[in-house]
């Protein structure tokens, strides 16, 4: 079968249509959880002068001197600021030892919720940390907080269509995510030449499921984006016009029972002339309370579990351990398994 990633127009979720719309949306978005794991969102009403103030503002700073940016990087406990290249390894997450004989080359920025936007609740503060901002670019902040405003948006109104999707009561993961760990991931590939050696193994970004419960991807059109499909091949996805990609997390496979599909991805972008084709995304995870207990849902349950309940603090820090403090995870084993199992592109694909 070919591998296709559907675009799926959800205005009537953002344009209040009525019943028989959203179901027939809901209906997209079941199918393509179910055999792709990723969709291309378009109708959800991101302005674009919101998108274009945004790409410059990632331009602005990932311009500056690796020096400069080297000041915003934090302890990888709190995933705030800088993460500068080869410091990560995405694999690690999933437990794949082999991961590290290279960490990726990307470079990223992250920003979050934090504790000022949860007055009255006792979080606690690595996973909640306040943003920092670099000083050397006074017209970042605010065009990166309207579209993290705009992508919290999308993430919440599609866990609004999931839960039609999955014959849930209306708002049913509104109890899960009322005060959601989310971050906003901002990540560049076009490096300056002699940062990293151009050979048969360079790897972007590593192969790894997302951690959380949703997440929404801005990204160039550019190629570099591979999704593992269910032929256990690599297949190459982009954006298409105006569109969102959305992939499911690890939470919403659990919570399905795997139902929904937690997709394997990976960035492996072109050299073009010996340099590093420009490539630049923005992954915004909406990954749930941090005290949420995520269990199978009663209509997902089937033959039995394949999953232990788990908090989302207990998923995500294990998963962070073996991407950021570059401890493999032993607890993700189901994903190894799919990883291990790939098959690899014909060489010179690249």
């Amino acid at each position: 079968m070919e591998f296709h990633v559907p675009v799926i127009d959800i205005t009537p979720y953002v344009c209040d249509g009525n019943e028989e719309q959203c179901r027939a949306v809901a209906k997209q978005l079941d199918e393509a959880a179910r055999t792709v794991g990723f969709m291309q969102i378009v109708g959800h009403g991101v302005p674009q002068p919101v998108l274009d103030g945004f790409a410059g503002a990632l331009d602005a700073f990932f311009g500056l001197e690796l020096e400069t940016k080297q000041r915003y990087r934090t302890p990888p406990i709190s995933n705030r600021g800088y993460s500068p290249p080869k410091s990560e390894s995405l694999s690690l997450s999933l437990g794949v030892e082999s991961a590290t004989r290279m960490n990726d080359f990307f470079e990223a920025f992250n920003v979050g919720t934090a504790l000022t936007d949860y007055p009255g609740l006792e979080l606690p503060e690595n996973d909640y940390a306040e943003n920092i901002w670099p000083q050397e670019v006074p017209d970042f902040r605010a065009p990166v907080e309207a579209y993290f405003a705009e992508a919290g948006r999308v993430a919440r109104t599609l866990t609004l269509a999931f839960a039609d999707a999955l014959d849930l009561p209306a708002g049913y993961f509104h109890a899960f995510t009322d005060h959601s760990l989310d971050v906003l991931r901002m990540n560049n590939y076009a490096l300056p030449p002699g940062t990293v050696d151009l050979d048969g193994d360079l790897i972007g970004m590593g192969e790894h499921t997302d951690y959380g419960i949703v997440t929404v991807l801005w990204a160039d059109q550019a190629p570099g984006l591979q999704v593992l499909g269910s032929d256990s091949r690599w297949h190459d996805v982009q954006p298409a016009d105006g569109a969102l990609l959305v992939n499911l997390g690890d939470l919403m496979a659990r919570w399905t029972n795997e139902r929904w599909l937690s997709t394997m991805h990976r960035v492996k972008p072109p050299i073009v002339n010996g340099t590093i084709q420009r490539r630049r995304s923005a992954a915004y995870f909406h990954d749930g309370n941090i005290d949420a207990v995520i269990d199978t849902l009663p209509s997902c349950v089937g033959d039995g579990s394949k999953y232990e309940p788990v908090t989302v603090a207990d998923h995500i820090r294990t998963k962070l351990a073996g991407s950021r403090l570059l401890q493999p995870n032993t607890k993700a084993g189901r994903e190894a398994a799919r990883l291990l199992a790939a098959a690899e592109p014909p060489p010179g694909r690249y």
